[in-house]
């Protein structure tokens, strides 16, 4: 199968021969031909299973074969996405694969200044990626109308309700015009995304590109017993024991992972963390240096990690175990990418042994117990209470901070301003 086969056109299959894409992957083979024929759809599907490229190309390829001038803040395509950093990666892969077309596009996003973002719209622009909090800013300022909009992307649709953006979600729906397309995508399915697809989708296709819940194969899983005060010396051996290339690292809080780094730091590994209290200037050195490979170990939280598509990292830590076991699936997916293999280790002590076994029963599978220096006995037969889930990682207020948007920032993507390429 290749793309040719799935009636992409020259220019893209140009532009993803020149990436060194040769094959689409199962969540592209069941997309793209629905989408082409201007079908609602209800994706399921996990990180790092290709499900950006399997609607940016359909939505490419529509736009070029009608082709017109779009008007001044009036996109004919809108795409949501939950943080800045998946906001601007989205952005970066239409700029990627529509390299040989002609088109505008732009991601808007909080946590920078609006008026260059507002130039850029003031331009026209046939795509726009956007996060619900600025989109709506910009929208009651008059910047941004949605009457034009042909094709409506909702990305991780669980993470944004999990979020609490539901009505964020409704007021940018009401403002879509009657007839258009709608795309969601979603790792997992829950009664909340369920119902939410049901009243927005008019007759979806619904493809799943692998089993719900279940975790990459590619991905060996393990899991090392340990007490809280023995997390710090285990991780440290690990890192310099074994081949860890680029280690992405996840912690509960943002002061958690911020000591986290220091301490590998002051140990002589190249560490650096990433989270919603870091200013602009911070993530976007912490997320260049990483991607480019000067920075060995990034510690991140789970809402700051969305959007993270960084190729080869080897390994992927489970510093605290997530309150969400569905987290789990999207944080071991930053690994493993592609097809490669990969490795997600995750620390379990005594008051986290529930969180592990919600983790096994939502994937259907047991991690694999590893034999260390630092084995906890106790945290391996614990039958306690979960840990208390982080008040952050559920609480709208403090995910998103005293102003809109204020949740992940991200740099804006200098490289692709809104214009014809």
């Amino acid at each position: 199968m290749s793309f040719g086969n799935l009636n992409i056109i020259d220019p893209l299959c140009r532009a993803l021969a020149k990436e060194g894409y040769t094959a689409p992957t199962p969540i592209q083979t069941l997309a793209i031909p629905h989408l082409l024929k201007g079908k609602d759809l209800m994706g399921i599907a996990q990180t790092g299973t290709g499900k950006t490229a399997a609607f940016v190309l359909p939505i490419l390829q529509r736009i070029s074969e009608q082709r017109r001038t779009s008007a001044p803040g009036v996109p004919r395509a809108l795409i949501i996405a939950p943080t800045r950093e998946l906001a601007a990666q989205i952005d970066e892969s239409f700029a990627t694969y529509g390299q040989f077309l002609r088109f505008r596009h732009t991601a808007i996003f909080g946590g920078v200044r609006q008026g260059p973002q507002v130039k850029m719209l003031s331009r026209g622009v046939d795509i726009l990626v956007a996060t619900p909090g600025r989109l709506l800013d910009l929208m009651n300022q008059g910047y941004v109308k949605l009457m034009g909009v042909e094709f409506f992307v909702l990305d991780e649709i669980d993470r944004m309700l999990d979020m609490g953006f539901i009505k964020d979600m409704r007021r940018i729906v009401a403002a879509l015009p009657q007839k258009h397309q709608s795309l969601f995508f979603s790792a997992t399915v829950t009664r909340e995304t369920g119902e939410f697809a049901e009243k927005l989708l008019t007759n979806p296709v619904h493809i799943e590109a692998t089993p719900q819940a279940s975790t990459l194969d590619c991905i060996k899983q393990c899991v090392f017993f340990v007490d809280q005060d023995d997390k710090q010396p285990l991780l440290k051996k690990l890192i310099r024991d074994e081949d860890m290339l680029r280690v992405l690292i996840f912690s509960r809080t943002k002061r958690r992972a911020d000591q986290i780094a220091q301490k590998l730091r002051q140990s002589g590994i190249n560490a650096d963390s990433i989270h919603g209290n870091k200013s602009q200037s911070q993530r976007t050195k912490a997320m260049h240096d990483f991607k480019s490979g000067r920075l060995r170990v990034l510690v991140a939280t789970d809402i700051a990690a969305r959007g993270i598509d960084v190729d080869d990292i080897s390994h992927v830590i489970n510093y605290d175990l997530p309150s969400e076991p569905e987290c789990y699936v999207h944080r071991i997916g930053r690994t493993g990418r592609a097809g490669a293999e990969g490795k997600a280790y995750s620390f379990c002590t005594a008051d986290e042994r529930n969180l592990l076994r919600r983790i096994e029963r939502l994937t259907r599978k047991s991690v694999v117990v590893m034999d260390h220096q630092y084995h906890s006995e106790k945290a391996k037969m614990a039958t306690g209470a979960a840990a208390e889930p982080a008040k952050s990682h559920r609480s709208r207020a403090a995910t998103r901070g005293s102003g809109r948007d204020s949740y992940p920032k991200s740099a804006p993507r200098k490289s692709y301003p809104a214009k014809r390429r």
